[in-house]
């Protein structure tokens, strides 16, 4: 199934590395002009070395202002991956408050400024847009040491749900999709303690994801070819979530 997203406009956030980075590579593939965004000037500039017709956006997503007048600058958005996370694994009882403001300001905060900020455009320019959150298994999943980053999960859930029903009559669909493990650079550093939870042997596959396998999701919910899937939480979780 090929798709094709040429004459679009994309913005995917925290694209300089892992699944964002990903995502943003294969929607150029698409034909789509994309804008990459990223707190990281490094990664962003060897993302712009490997696809030079990339386009580039520095910005830290936990400074709310900033961020609204840096999309603002942009053209209208026709496609939004909300893709930008942290994950701090501590303990429910020794969790701080810093740890826990960063996680809710990342994951879930930026995502929501953002949204609003694309949202209001596509609005106004009367654009058919699409908006993909990227979740976790974890946000309704229990996770031993993860509640502060499940917690933004389900949050993510939710807003997708309560957009989805504001959005939808201007015709802009809402999804997020929830994947299990994926060996990110991020999940890397959890590597030890992942391997020591049943997430895996309870999966009927078998098997963690790819990030491929969040990519051509994502890219499909972008697409036409997706056009009645709205205000959904898709797991990418080789069944896990059966249980």
């Amino acid at each position: 199934m090929e798709i094709r997203l040429d004459g679009k406009t994309a913005l995917v956030t925290g694209s300089g590395r892992g699944i964002g980075r990903a995502i943003a590579k294969r929607l150029v593939e698409c034909g789509a002009k994309t804008y990459a965004l990223s707190i990281l000037k490094d990664e962003l500039d060897s993302l712009k070395e490997e696809v030079p017709e990339i386009h580039t956006v520095q910005v830290d997503l936990r400074d709310w202002k900033q961020t609204r007048d840096e999309i603002e600058k942009l053209e209208a958005i026709d496609l939004l991956v909300n893709n930008a996370g942290v994950c701090k694994m501590n303990d429910f009882l020794t969790a701080s408050q810093d740890e826990l403001n960063e996680m809710m300001e990342v994951n879930f905060n930026a995502g929501f400024n953002v949204s609003q900020v694309v949202a209001k455009m596509m609005i106004e320019k009367k654009i058919c847009g699409r908006i993909v959150f990227i979740s976790s298994i974890g946000s309704t999943f229990a996770i031993d040491k993860f509640s502060a980053y499940s917690c933004t999960k389900s949050a993510i859930d939710m807003l997708t749900k309560c957009m989805a029903l504001e959005l939808g009559p201007h015709k802009i669909r809402v999804n997020s999709v929830n994947p299990t493990v994926v060996w990110t650079e991020m999940a890397l550093k959890l590597k030890d303690h992942i391997n020591s939870m049943p997430n895996l042997s309870l999966t009927p596959l078998g098997k963690f994801a790819d990030i491929e396998d969040i990519v051509n999701t994502v890219l499909f919910l972008l697409s036409n070819k997706s056009g009645m899937i709205h205000g959904e939480s898709i797991r990418i979780d080789g069944g896990l979530g059966v249980h």
